[in-house]
Parts: C-alpha cells; structure tokens; sequence
C-alpha cells in the first residue's frame, strides 16, 4: 500500500442526521469512524428555519443549530469530522477503496452511506429565492405543514407523493390547490380519487407555475398559468410545496450497489446492509417513503451496530482461522 493511501476502520459519507447518528453509535463502539461532510455538510436540514418534530427539542431548533449540534456529539466521542466529498469509489474487490475530492484515496474496512437526497424544484428563481429566505417554500408537507394550519396553500405535482402530501395538507390547511401540468395525473386511481374527493383540494389541471409571489420575506400568491386556455391567474397562498420528486445522491455508487430504477440503494430487508459486503447504507440514499429526519437518524444507527457486528464477524473469522495453525 501506498504511504498516502490512508486506512480506516469505519468511513462515513454524508453529515446529515443518518450520517452523524451513525458516526456516534461507532464512535462510542471504538470503530475510529471517519466522516466526510459531504457538498452540503450538514445535509437537507440545514435548508430548514424551523424542526419542531425532533423528539428532545420541545421548544424546537432551527435546521442548521440541530445539525450542529449532532456534529458536536460525534466529535465529543471521537469522530474526526472532515470537510470535503467522496467523487470515486471501487467496491469491486476485497478492500473498499474510495476517493476524496478526485485526489486523496482511503482503503475502508467499513463503509456506511449517508449521501442523502435532493428535492427537485421548478428552478424558478422566485422559488429559489423564497427557498432560501424560509417564507413559505418547501419540498416536504410532512415536515413544514404544521405552520400553514387553517391557511391556504398551493402543491405543484401529478404523483402519488404528491397526491398523499396534498391529502395530509388538507387536514392541516383551509384550502389545497393542486396544480398539475398535464391533462391526467401519474398517481395510481386510489391516490388521483382520495384527492378528488377532498372538498378542501382544488386541482387545476394543464396548469404551471409562472412565478412565487410575496412581500420580500413572506410568500402571498402563486401565479399559475393554464397551457390550454393561456389565461393567467393569482391564487392567494401563504405556503408553496414542491411534490415532483426527490433524486437520491448515489451517482457514484453506480455499477457497485444495487439501485432502483430512481437510484435509491437497495438494503437487505430489516437491515442497512448493501449488496456489498462491509457496506451499508442510512437515510434518504435508501428511504424515499418517509424521508424524515428521525427515521434516518434511526438508520444511522442500524448501519452502525451492522458495522461494528461485521467487523467483530471479521476478526472472530481471523482468530478462528489463525488458531487452527498454533
């Protein structure tokens, strides 16, 4: 091995909640865990002004001094905590090989994925700009639909999560208008009827979104423009949700890990193990059905206590092996 080819025990990839849970359980389990934060240390969270429903934060925590936080607990217990991202990996043969920033190479014992996923958004720049203020832009009704009760909101989307985000607004809010952009939805029947007959959801259909309106800080209206008819209308909304999508960020993984058909990783049933052996998988890289914070900290820590039994499973298979020849 080559003197700048660095061995670890235990590398993580990705510093959202699955990545620092995880780096916590194997810290405190002795497994020297290494953790690279990724293009967006800190993960999806970070874009949040408020999380409300983290179980130990009754008065809440705004989305960045939570992710800090979690940093901080993993470095008290010895992560060593560093900045930049994984571009290459090699899971091809006995030791996995991975690469930082295209320069660096690492051989990993163990290696848990915490990469995440991306929303996808419109790209409108009134949309992104709303986005980042935290006035009333969201890809997730789960996690922010608590704040617009008996308020009127707009969905943009035609799928079944976006049909099951507009139903769970619509107990929450006064009015749901549903904006879809071609004549059918791509939900299956049951999702496309549920909302259809939800008297507080309103579909518009062949309709796309023009521009985010607000006041500088705050969203007031959505401008939506009917693709048939051209008319153009002003729908009064504090909340704009976004329901087209998320891509897991598992590009590089490609050709290594098993992959659905959108790119989520696929684990072993009932546990974070890849199809790869020493690999595992946390978070949003593997979870597209609940995509909450809690549930990917909850797989940190699976991926962990998998490690940590791979590799005592490793060494109880050496002391076996090299006690037959004493």
């Amino acid at each position: 091995m080559s003197d700048s080819i660095e061995r670890v025990k235990c590398l993580i990839i990705g510093s959202g909640p699955a990545g620092y849970t995880a780096a916590i359980y194997a810290s405190r389990a002795n497994m020297n865990p290494i953790l690279y934060q990724g293009a967006q240390p800190g993960g999806q969270l970070t874009t949040t002004n408020e999380v409300e429903n983290f179980p130990g934060y009754p008065d809440g925590i705004t989305g960045p001094e939570m992710m800090m936080e979690l940093q901080k607990q993993a470095e008290r217990f010895g992560t060593d905590v560093r900045n930049g991202w994984i571009t290459k990996v090699d899971f091809s043969g006995e030791v996995h090989k991975v690469w930082v920033n295209d320069e660096k190479e690492i051989y990993c014992d163990t290696v848990i994925i915490s990469t995440g996923a991306s929303a996808k958004y419109l790209g409108l720049e009134s949309e992104q700009k709303y986005l980042k203020l935290g006035g009333g832009v969201s890809a997730c009704a789960v996690c922010d639909g608590f704040f617009y009760r008996n308020q009127e909101v707009v969905i943009v989307g035609a799928g079944d999560s976006a049909c099951e985000e507009a139903h769970y607004l619509s107990n929450l809010c006064k009015k749901v208008t549903m904006l879809v952009r071609r004549d059918e939805f791509r939900a299956s029947k049951i999702m496309e009827a549920r909302v259809r007959n939800t008297p507080n959801i309103e579909i518009l259909m062949n309709t796309e979104t023009e521009e985010v309106i607000g006041d500088g800080q705050l969203v007031t209206a959505v401008k939506a423009r009917n693709k048939e008819t051209g008319e153009v209308i002003e729908i009064p909304a504090t909340g704009f949700f976004v329901a087209i999508g998320h891509k897991p960020n598992t590009d590089i993984f490609k050709g290594f890990l098993e992959l659905d058909e959108t790119g989520y990783i696929i684990n072993k049933p009932g546990s974070s193990r890849t199809n790869i052996e020493g690999v595992f998988v946390s978070g949003d890289a593997a979870d597209h059905v609940y995509r909450q914070a809690i549930t990917a900290a909850g797989t940190g820590c699976m991926a962990a206590l998998d490690a940590e039994r791979y590799l005592a499973s490793k060494d109880a298979t050496f002391e076996v092996s090299t006690s037959t020849y004493n």
